[in-house]
């Protein structure tokens, strides 16, 4: 065997070298296209109602900076710990995520990020604007009145909030059942509205104990009381129903009803679903009829799936026809067996009597939860005393009617104007009424602003784009899931919610959903894809044939040092969040 010989430098060819940097050599002249750094807007942020910086939440979340990402979300919306637990999270429907494994469990993280908020006592800080001498009045404590209140006062305006109820908090106090909103955090959450400057006068009742006479001494007024007036059945009998917003409230309160047997709840949405599952927890057999399909029906389908789960019984296309006492003290409830008539694609097709006889079934109660208006008296509709027309403006869900007495103007906001009638629809319209209020109070019109301010082409408005922050120049652009280089990323399974077993949820009001842990909250948070923004993944460093991609670790900037890019556009398209941009080189 022939031994090995080295060959040494020596021995090979000669070659060029060069004995000096080459840093004279501007390739970049040779560029005509041109990459950049640019955020975008991720979809979540474009669906959610209250528009929070949902990705740049998550990346904090992420890098376990949990303070932060709790005063990031107080930039939008002043109840993550409400939305956390009952929102109705349209962002993870939109979330990119779900086109790869499963969407990041938004909802999860947000009531996470509260509740370690209220644990260590964090406060926001101290806002400090210039007191702008005016006046403001919000009638209704509910999630809608609370967040134009927070808000208002943050813009320098002295806010007092007038509600009919002891203690603030509207439906999220007085309809949702504890096994859903606990009284704690959101006592705590209101109670930072208040601790902001905000004042708040209980007992006080638009029409009886609050007339309009005091309210001519404010600057503006914006009503905003929720719907607690139960929508009629229209049927003989209906006296004899219980009113499932009433009951919801005598449970809140601790005066729960003494119920047993079968029950019939009416009604297909949230509130129907909550009455059901608490009669449950009292003792009682509810049984939820709806007179369209199981698919069609409006409230969530988790809290759906959470009462089947419970053992609930839902009976569909049956709608009730009569009401009638029995001797024994119970009710006979006749039930006419429905059809659908035809479907156009929506979610609620039309359904007429099937022609089949009508079903009687014999209850110990029945209660009606098919949907509420505005209690008799409260100006839901042309809100102007003196008669004047309304002030037409192009604004969502916000509608002034008119000027009472030339002042103050009268505004809107919440379900008196909502079509969506959920927790985080009130707290956009609220948030909505604010940005309103305060350009009328500054004789400030918004015109082009309003867009200006949307997240998205068609999101809520963001009060970070308002007062220029950083979100003001991101590219009106949201990512898609085609946007995206998804080769870096893994498949995670999404993590669950911990729950209570189901014999705690059927014979008590302890909340169903538990509390992550940290742990979870991080790898969960690790899941998203940060869609349009830079989370200094290096790829762009890493991938640069040029090497001109300078960092500054220190202050976790990418910067492109353009002397010697030359365009090549591959930073761009190894960018797993859609990133950056390639434009084309200025002349």
């Amino acid at each position: 065997m022939s031994p090995v010989t080295l060959r040494t430098s020596r021995d090979l060819p000669p070659t060029s070298r060069s004995l000096d940097t080459m840093e004279w050599n501007h390739t970049g002249s040779w560029r005509f296209l041109r990459p950049r750094y640019q955020d975008k807007v991720a979809p979540c942020a474009e669906a959610c109602p209250a528009g929070e910086d949902i990705a740049r939440v998550q990346m904090l979340l992420a890098q376990g900076a949990f303070d932060r990402a709790w005063l990031r979300i107080r930039e939008e919306n002043p109840f993550p710990g409400v939305c956390g637990r009952v929102c109705s999270h349209p962002c993870e429907a939109a979330c990119n995520r779900g086109e790869f494994d499963a969407p990041v469990s938004i909802n999860s993280l947000e009531r996470f990020v509260a509740d370690h908020a209220r644990r260590q006592g964090l406060a926001p800080p101290p806002a400090e604007p210039a007191d702008s001498g005016r006046h403001v009045a919000v009638v209704g404590a509910g999630p809608a009145g609370l967040t134009a209140a927070h808000f208002l006062r943050r813009a320098g305006h002295d806010v007092t909030v007038f509600d009919a109820r002891e203690e603030p908090g509207g439906l999220l106090r007085y309809a949702i059942p504890a096994y859903r909103m606990p009284a704690e955090p959101l006592a705590w959450e209101t109670g930072l509205v208040m601790s902001g400057g905000v004042r708040f006068q209980p007992g006080r009742r638009l029409g009886e104990d609050l007339g309009w006479d005091e309210l001519s001494r404010f600057d503006a007024v914006l009503v905003a009381v929720g719907h607690w007036a139960p929508a009629p059945l229209g049927v003989d009998g209906e006296d004899l129903a219980v009113d499932g917003l009433a009951l919801l409230e005598d449970v809140r309160r601790g005066r729960p009803p003494e119920v047993g047997g079968r029950v019939a709840v009416i009604g297909g949405g949230n509130t129907a679903v909550d009455v059901a599952r608490t009669l449950l927890r009292l003792g009682a057999e509810p049984v939820v009829y709806y007179r369209r399909r199981l698919r069609d029906m409006p409230a969530l389908p988790g809290e759906v799936a959470e009462l089947r789960e419970e053992g609930i019984e839902i009976q569909t296309l049956l709608a009730p026809a009569r009401i009638a006492a029995r001797d024994d003290g119970g009710l006979d409830l006749a039930l006419t067996p429905m059809a659908v008539l035809d479907e156009d694609g929506g979610q609620r097709p039309r359904v007429v009597p099937s022609g089949h006889p009508e079903i009687a079934v014999a209850v110990s109660a029945v209660v009606t939860a098919i949907g509420a208006r505005p209690s008799p008296g409260t100006p839901a509709a042309g809100l102007d005393p003196d008669g004047s027309e309304a002030v037409a403006l192009h604004l969502r869900r916000i509608r002034p009617r008119g000027e009472w007495a030339e002042r103050p103007p009268v505004f809107l906001a919440g379900d008196l104007v909502n079509q969506n009638r959920t927790v985080v629809a009130a707290i956009a319209s609220g948030k909505e009424a604010a940005v309103v209020i305060d350009a009328a109070l500054r004789d400030r019109a918004l015109g082009d602003a309003w867009s200006a301010i949307r997240v998205g082409r068609k999101g809520a408005v963001s009060l970070n784009r308002l007062a220029g922050g950083d979100r003001a120049f991101r590219l009106d652009h949201v990512v898609r899931y085609d946007d995206l280089n998804t080769i870096y990323f893994q498949y995670l399974e999404r993590k669950k919610r911990p729950r209570i077993t189901l014999d705690e949820r059927r014979t008590g009001f302890d909340e169903v959903h538990l509390r992550i842990s940290a742990s979870l909250a991080l790898s969960e948070a690790e899941r998203c894809f940060h869609c349009g923004q830079c989370d200094h993944c290096d790829n762009c460093y890493l991938f640069c044939p040029e090497v001109s991609v300078r960092r500054d670790p220190r202050a976790e900037t990418r910067q492109i040092d353009y002397d010697y890019c030359k365009g090549c556009g591959v930073c761009v398209v190894e960018c797993p969040r859609s990133a950056m941009v390639l434009e084309e080189e200025p002349r």
